[in-house]
């Protein structure tokens, strides 16, 4: 299978979209003219035109109205948000109206609004272009949330929450956009909802999803050294979860942990911890790891920022001392 890039895997589901569904258009600051920040739109205006691909003032809160009307006139827009960090720009118009407005009607109108959003941490990012807020999605009743970890999931999850009639968040590790993999060519749908066995083990489970996946892969290499074999899980989604086939990994495992690059505190780990030790306590050898962020702002320095990333062997130390 040919290997692209993440980045490249979205602009292939954006093509392959915007070609199989004239409603769809996509719009946000510093798309058509120069392609993205992150070159993740680069050619769509000269295949679809400007009407397609559109520029949009420096206003969140303009761009994720527009995209919510829209939606609710018949298209299908993809609102580009330049970094998730500034989502919260808008959020009248995420959780007050995108999320409520189809509950709202009684189901009369669809809202097929996509939120595409850059996350995580860049190397001298700072405190408000590096951060990961997926957490705060997973509190709103009414969207569905996704998080792809590479380029065949980056295309896959991107096509089916553009086909999705409910808004969808789609969260992209800018990091990853650089990172290559194998990617399916044409019609190629991941569904939402659903999490990956990226790898079976029988001693120990680690959840994870984005970029992190990199150091739960990074972790089971090392530990299977020590005859530890570790069983990993890509989430792929948060809005709505795979309960099942983390209740299923549990119950052979007995052991979890979980790691994201997001705050710990209040994250996405916590809330599959709290549902594993309401579902399965009684399955597990021992305590629930969670791995993420300080609680504190993402800083600045070289120094401070290299303490604040989670480390690989503070992962492995912590896995070893659960057996």
């Amino acid at each position: 299978m040919r290997e692209i890039t993440f980045s490249q895997a979205t602009l292939e589901a954006m093509s392959e979209e915007m070609r199989r569904d004239k409603s769809i258009f996509v719009m946000g600051e510093d798309i058509a003219r120069q392609g993205g920040i992150f070159g993740q739109f680069k050619g769509l205006p000269q295949e679809f035109g400007f009407d397609r691909v559109r520029d949009t003032p420096i206003s969140e809160t303009a761009i994720m109205g527009a995209g919510v009307g829209a939606a609710l006139a018949g298209m299908r827009p993809v609102v580009d948000m330049h970094f998730a960090d500034f989502m919260g720009v808008c959020m009248d118009e995420i959780f007050n109206q995108m999320a409520k407005i189809r509950y709202m009607f009684g189901g009369q109108c669809r809202l097929p609004v996509v939120v595409r959003a850059p996350d995580g941490l860049t190397s001298g990012g700072a405190a408000q272009h590096s951060q990961s807020i997926e957490s705060w999605f997973m509190h709103i009743p009414g969207i569905k949330v996704v998080i792809p970890s590479n380029p065949a999931d980056a295309k896959g999850l991107l096509k089916a929450a553009i086909r999705d009639d409910n808004p969808v968040i789609y969260f992209e590790n800018k990091i990853l956009y650089r990172e290559k993999g194998p990617v399916p060519e044409g019609e190629y749908i991941v569904p939402i909802g659903k999490a990956n066995v990226a790898k079976e083990g029988k001693d120990v489970t680690i959840i994870s999803y984005s970029i992190m996946m990199k150091k739960a892969f990074e972790a089971a290499e090392i530990l299977a050294k020590d005859g530890i074999d570790v069983e990993v899980i890509d989430l792929r989604t948060i809005v709505p979860y795979d309960r099942e086939t983390i209740l299923e990994s549990v119950k052979k495992t007995h052991r979890l942990v979980i790691v994201h690059e997001a705050v710990k505190q209040g994250g996405v780990g916590a809330e599959i911890a709290a549902f594993v030790a309401e579902e399965a306590i009684d399955y597990l050898d021992a305590p629930i790891l969670r791995f993420g962020a300080p609680f504190t702002p993402v800083p600045f320095s070289p120094v401070l920022e290299n303490a604040y990333r989670i480390k690989i062997e503070d992962i492995v130390k912590g896995i070893k001392e659960m057996f």
